[in-house]
Order: C-alpha cells, then sequence, then structure tokens
C-alpha cells in the first residue's frame, strides 16, 4: 500500500510541475537555456577529449604503443569530438528553431533551466521511451572516465566471536562465555595499487569503529581498586554480567592476490570480483569508551541494572590483523597486542574471530 501510495504521489507531482512548467516557462527563456546548453557541450567534448589523450600518452609511457600510433590516435580522438560537436549543437540549433517557430510545443525539447528534469515515461538512462518508468532527478551530465583509477574505496563489516588470551591460562579455561561474546567492525577503506603494471600487491587502509564484548560467566565481575582491576565474585547472584569496549582504529593492510584485468577503448580496471584476497597488517588506534553492564536481583528482591563507565583500560589500542576472502566475503582474526586495562593482576588481550564483508 505504501509502494502505491508513494508512486501516484510521485505522478501528481510530476503532472503538477509539468503542467505547471507549461504554464509559466516561456519559449524564450526554453531557448535561451537551449543556448547556454552549446557552451556545455563544448566544454564536455573537450574535457573528454583531454582525458582520452591524457590515456594515451599513459600507454605511451608504458611502452604499450609507438609515437606514431599515438600521433594517430589523437588525430583520431580530435576529429571525433569535433564531429560531435558539430552534430551535437546542430540538435540543440533544431530545437531553438522548433520553439521559435512554433508558440506551444506539448513534449519535451530538451531545455532545461534548472538543470533538474521530470520526465513521465523515460528512462532516465537513455532517450528510449518507456511507458512503465518515471525519473525525477538532475539532467545526466557526461563524465569523462579516468583511465586508470589506482586507487578505489568500499564499506568495511565484520562481525563474530570476542574472547581474551589471559597469561597462564588457555580459552578452555576463559572466564568469558564463548558464545555470549562478540565483536562488531564498521569503516571505511581506500585500496591502492602498488605496482604500476599489476594488481598482485595493494595497500588496503581506513578507518573503522570496533565494538568488542565479553560475557563474563561464573558471577563474576570486573572491579577496579586502585587502579587496578581484577575479576571478583559479585556479593549477590548476577543474570547478567558484560563488558564492552568501544574503539576507533586505522587498520593497515597489504593485500595479495590474483585480479582480471578488465581493458575498455578509453579505460582500464582490475577486478577482484570472485577472486581469493589475503591480507595482513595491523590496526592503531584509540579506546573510546569501556563499561560494564550488571544485572542482579538485590537484597529486597528488586531488579537492579548498573551501567559503570570507564574502567582503568588503556587509552590506546593496537594489534595485528589479517583475512582470506574470496570476492567480498572472508575470514577475519585480530589480536590486541595492547592489554585491556593499564593495570591489572593478570595480563589480558582481546582476541576475535569471525566473517569479513568487503564491497569492493
Amino acid at each position: 500500500m505504501q509502494t502505491i501510495t508513494k508512486y501516484v504521489a510521485l505522478i501528481v507531482l510530476a503532472l503538477s510541475v509539468q503542467f505547471i512548467s507549461a504554464q509559466e516557462i516561456s519559449n524564450k527563456d526554453k531557448i535561451e537555456a537551449l543556448e547556454a546548453q552549446k557552451e556545455q557541450v563544448v566544454t564536455q567534448e573537450k574535457e573528454l577529449l583531454k582525458t582520452e589523450v591524457e590515456a594515451i600518452d599513459l600507454q605511451l609511457d608504458n611502452n604499450e604503443i609507438t609515437q606514431d600510433k599515438a600521433d594517430t590516435l589523437k588525430e583520431e580522438l580530435a576529429t571525433k569530438h569535433a564531429l560531435n560537436i558539430e552534430n551535437r549543437l546542430a540538435i540543440i540549433d533544431n530545437r531553438i528553431a522548433l520553439l521559435e517557430r512554433n508558440e506551444h510545443v506539448p513534449y519535451d525539447t530538451g531545455a532545461n533551466l534548472e538543470g533538474f528534469t521530470i520526465i513521465l515515461g523515460k528512462d532516465k538512462d537513455s532517450d528510449e521511451f518507456d511507458t512503465g518508468s518515471i525519473y525525477i532527478g538532475p539532467q545526466k551530465r557526461i563524465e569523462p572516465k579516468k583511465y586508470d583509477r589506482r586507487t578505489t574505496s568500499d564499506l568495511v563489516f565484520a562481525i563474530g566471536f570476542n574472547n581474551a588470551i589471559i597469561e597462564g591460562q588457555s580459552l578452555n579455561d576463559s572466564p568469558y562465555k564463548l558464545g555470549g561474546s562478540g565483536f562488531v567492525e564498521l569503516g571505511w577503506a581506500w585500496k591502492t595499487r602498488l605496482l604500476n603494471n599489476s594488481n598482485a600487491i595493494r595497500l588496503k587502509y581506513g578507518i573503522s569503529f570496533q565494538w568488542n564484548k565479553l560475557d563474563i560467566k561464573d558471577n563474576l565481575y570486573f572491579q577496579e581498586e586502585d587502579n587496578v582491576v581484577t575479576l571478583e565474585e559479585f556479593p549477590l547472584n548476577l543474570d547478567k554480567s558484560k563488558f564492552r569496549s568501544t574503539n576507533l582504529v586505522f587498520p593497515v593492510h597489504f593485500e595479495f592476490g590474483p585480479s582480471k584485468k578488465i581493458e575498455k577503448e578509453n579505460y582500464f580496471r582490475y577486478s577482484t570480483y570472485k577472486k581469493f584476497k589475503i591480507g595482513v597488517g595491523g590496526y592503531g588506534g584509540f579506546v573510546l569508551q569501556s563499561m560494564q553492564k550488571l544485572k542482579y536481583d538485590d537484597a529486597n528482591g528488586d531488579f537492579q541494572k548498573d551501567k559503570i563507565k570507564d574502567y582503568n583500560t588503556n587509552n590506546f589500542v593496537y594489534g595485528l590483523s589479517s583475512y582470506i576472502s574470496f570476492g567480498h566475503v572472508g575470514i577475519y582474526a585480530k589480536y590486541d597486542l595492547s592489554t585491556i586495562f593499564k593495570d591489572q593482576a593478570i595480563d589480558q588481550n582481546n582476541i576475535s574471530l569471525g566473517i569479513r564483508f568487503d564491497m569492493d
């Protein structure tokens, strides 16, 4: 029902705006807008020509083509874009002539005063009419493709199990529940190709938020005394005892793995879609907050919920991390070299294992 209402509203809006435009926008205004488009046509074609010439120069620098071949290609491009300008200006001139000859033109002439278009029954990505489509949005602007894009960016999300390595103690004897302890990481990463003619080695770096949670078992809780943090028996029966730290970190990984080179007429790209990737590196950053949550019934049987913030945790966090991925999904592990607390009776270091999603 909400979807139907949305489309009805869009149709009414589109019809209303087009009706108002037909009443208020004169042919003179439309002609002025079309005249302005002439300058845009020349600028766009020059930008496209410049980008394509830069791509040829890069091929020449990499000894992929000869100087004679480069000169020939540049001449062909100059001719092509000169003809493009001539043809596109002729189309605009014909539209202007149509408006000058007719007092009212009941169809789109391509004139747009605000750079914003509302079109019923027209595919936003083509000039073909489609009776089932509605497009409301800015006019498309022709953007020249960059010949070689060495750096890309993507969203990173990871989730999984969390625990702690405790000095002189195995994970089997951990005071933290394996099932209830977890981590989440959310961030943005950039990836830069390190070699000129190969994508075998990449540097991946970015910024992430990490949430590490420990679910404490055996009726224990963290107690701080004289800045020293220890695990102690709680005087009452605990329903829940959890500890969470929130970190802002800056991960850096060297990424290795095969990729597919996609070559087009005026650009090329490397794709790691459905390819194995291995990342090895680490991270460093800041502990933004630490908090312990306790849930229990007091001596009177009343339910209590305590939140104790900012234990004597380390202000800085740093560690090692690695991932093995296929396409967008992989296995991810990280280990804090920094201890959880500044002063603690026994050193504890956070460790995590889970699934990582790289949307590159």
